[in-house]
């Protein structure tokens, strides 16, 4: 059985789970390596001693990306003044 799938390594992620990640490339689910191993054996009840083998081919390596920051330079619209909005009120009523 060959899957494919996309390795996601990223050691300042917020959180442990998410430092290495590894998802479907459709999908972006993450495997469940239990029900892959278990459709090998045609999901037949019972308990097994199983030997996994697991070959590892970088296809493609993407560039990494920088982190999502906040631009502190942030300028916000200016608000309207309290009497440009009530002229807009009168004049809409």
């Amino acid at each position: 059985m060959i899957k494919h799938y996309v390795l996601s390594i990223n050691p300042h992620a917020e959180y442990e789970w998410d430092r290495q990640s590894l998802r479907d490339p459709i999908t972006g689910q993450r495997p469940d390596l239990a029900t892959l191993i278990a459709d090998e054996v045609d999901k037949i009840p019972g308990s097994y001693l199983v030997s996994v083998n697991l070959e590892v081919k970088v296809l493609e390596q993407a560039p990494t990306s920088p982190s999502p920051t906040l631009n502190q330079n942030l300028t916000l619209p200016a608000q309207p003044s309290e009497q440009k909005v009530k002229q807009v009120e009168k004049v809409a009523v």
